[in-house]
């Protein structure tokens, strides 16, 4: 077991080193815009990632706006199931997430997608409505960033081939995003 700790923890250090990284600043600037001019920021993602987008959106819509007085308008899109079933069953599971950003989302919304291999058919069309609706999107993603990493607007690529530790690198930018917001909250 020790062997594998050690392992584990040299690859998570490394994929901390990788240019992915060097996008988390841009994401956190995108993400205060929206907060201070009232915009929504929307996460969605697929088995692990849905539960990091759910996670994630409780940090930003209460943790975050604990000194402020109020927190972001955020959602996870994986977070209702009953909205889940109905647009697989009625549109197919590639349309889950883009058929709920086409009915809620607004120009200058932010979207952060979550994909170990950046070719999920529902994220990747997430991708292209938040496009479409002149949205802010973003895309963290590890492995070799598939196709969300040529759609996304602002990619954070991670080149590592491990789905645990590409998990959580989506944790790791997002609290990264959220402790510098509550330091920095703006106007």
């Amino acid at each position: 077991m020790q062997q594998h700790i050690e392992a584990y923890t040299k690859n998570l250090i490394r994929a901390l080193s990788l240019d992915g990284m060097r996008q988390v600043p841009v994401l956190g600037a995108a993400m205060r815009e929206a907060w201070q001019t009232g915009r929504g920021i929307y996460f969605c993602g697929n088995g692990g990632s849905a539960g990091n987008a759910v996670h994630l959106a409780n940090d930003f819509l209460y943790g975050v706006g604990k000194q402020k007085g109020i927190g972001m308008r955020v959602e996870a899109l994986s977070a209702n199931p009953a909205v889940l079933t109905c647009l697989a069953n009625d549109l197919g599971y590639d349309q889950i997430f883009s058929e709920q950003l086409r009915v809620k989302a607004n120009p200058g919304d932010v979207l952060i997608v979550f994909s170990g291999s950046g070719n999920s058919p529902n994220v990747v069309k997430a991708l292209e409505m938040g496009n479409a609706l002149e949205m802010k999107t973003f895309a963290v993603l590890g492995y070799s960033g598939g196709k969300c990493k040529e759609i996304a607007q602002c990619p954070l690529h991670f080149e590592i081939d491990d789905m645990q530790i590409a998990e959580d690198l989506q944790l790791i930018v997002g609290h990264m995003c959220m402790q510098w917001l509550c330091e920095n909250p703006g106007s």
